[in-house]
């Protein structure tokens, strides 16, 4: 599963409201929210894609499997 060479989020930092904030790869780097959001862009994090808001911002959400427990908002936390 997966693609060779791309990294996956295994860890998220959250808000006090519950947003998430900074994600951490796993190679090990910390890319903050926006960061994160070009690197969905180009296709280097696997297991997610870019989705465009009802607020017309544009958010990060993990790929529909049918697996609740990989869901972004699921992840460890790190600080």
């Amino acid at each position: 599963m997966g693609n060779p060479g791309r990294e996956t989020f295994i860890a998220v930092q959250k808000n006090g409201d519950g947003d998430l904030t900074a994600f951490k790869t796993s190679t090990g780097r910390v890319l903050k929210y926006d960061e994160a959001l070009q690197e969905v862009k180009a296709g280097a994090i696997a297991g997610v894609n870019v989705f465009k808001g009802r607020d017309g911002e544009m958010y990060i959400r993990g790929d529909a499997d049918g697996d609740p427990s990989n869901n972004l908002d699921h992840l460890p936390r790190f600080e």
